[in-house]
């Protein structure tokens, strides 16, 4: 398959889901799932393109003062060393496609039945969460992130939204950053083990697409329905995790 194909999904992708605020690490992920590339070059991708893709909404988060830092460092503090250990932990190319396959289908089932939120800002609608149970929930999420190569907030945010943590702008500030900080730890752990067989330029050439697909998107109002493209990611994200399952159990 050429580089072409992948390109023109993934800056598709980027551009719907840039285009409502969303990243779509998941289904480059998916994307990925269903060819027969090495797991290395699969993982340090989606990666990659999950930083290129936040890193400008993590920037607006921060410059409309969303981020509550108090209530976001305790996630991210264990989640940051945990998703190094996952991106460094030798595991066979069999044990991460079916790792990945249950991770896309769990994945797929959060998205299908996240309902959209109400846009409340009364602080009292809200629990307080403990230290150890930001710190638990984030490493674990970390971890989970750095072994298969993802940002984690495809759990993180629905899970918080689950559990009242905050407004839904600061849930999503707070993924945001979660995903870009453990993305970056990942890719380092990855560094560490770079194959000799991967293909820099499709690597290259797919964070240009992402990129490109991501600032035309971001740019333009179009009317999307947020709740339509996350069901459409759930089916391609499942479908994708099937898919692996069947090919590498």
């Amino acid at each position: 398959m050429g580089h072409w194909e992948i390109f023109l999904f993934f800056l598709i992708i980027a551009f719907i889901y840039s285009s409502v605020g969303f990243g779509g690490g998941s289904s480059y992920l998916a994307v990925l799932a269903m060819y027969s590339l090495l797991y290395q070059e699969i993982r340090l991708t989606a990666l990659i393109c999950n930083v290129i893709v936040v890193i400008g909404g993590v920037f607006i988060y921060i410059k409309n003062k969303q981020t509550d830092w108090k209530k976001i460092l305790p996630l991210t503090i264990i989640s940051v060393p945990m998703a190094y250990l996952g991106a460094v932990l030798k595991i066979s190319q069999e044990t991460f496609f079916l790792i990945l396959g249950i991770t896309l289908i769990i994945a797929a089932l959060l998205l299908w039945i996240k309902t959209e939120t109400k846009n409340g800002e009364n602080p009292s609608e809200y629990t307080e969460t403990s230290l150890f149970k930001n710190g638990f929930l984030g490493g674990g999420i970390g971890f989970l992130s750095g072994l298969v190569g993802i940002g984690g907030g495809i759990f993180l945010s629905p899970l918080l939204n689950l559990m009242k943590w905050d407004t839904p702008r600061k849930v999503a500030a707070a993924s945001s950053v979660f995903i870009l900080v453990n993305s970056v730890s990942g890719i380092f752990g990855q560094l560490s083990k770079l194959s000799a067989d991967m293909d820099y330029f499709r690597i290259l050439s797919l964070c240009f697409a992402v990129f490109i697909g991501g600032q035309i998107g971001s740019r333009m109002s179009l009317k999307w329905n947020p709740l339509v493209i996350k069901r459409m990611t759930a089916v391609l994200v499942l479908v994708a995790g099937i898919n692996v399952l069947i090919k590498y159990w």
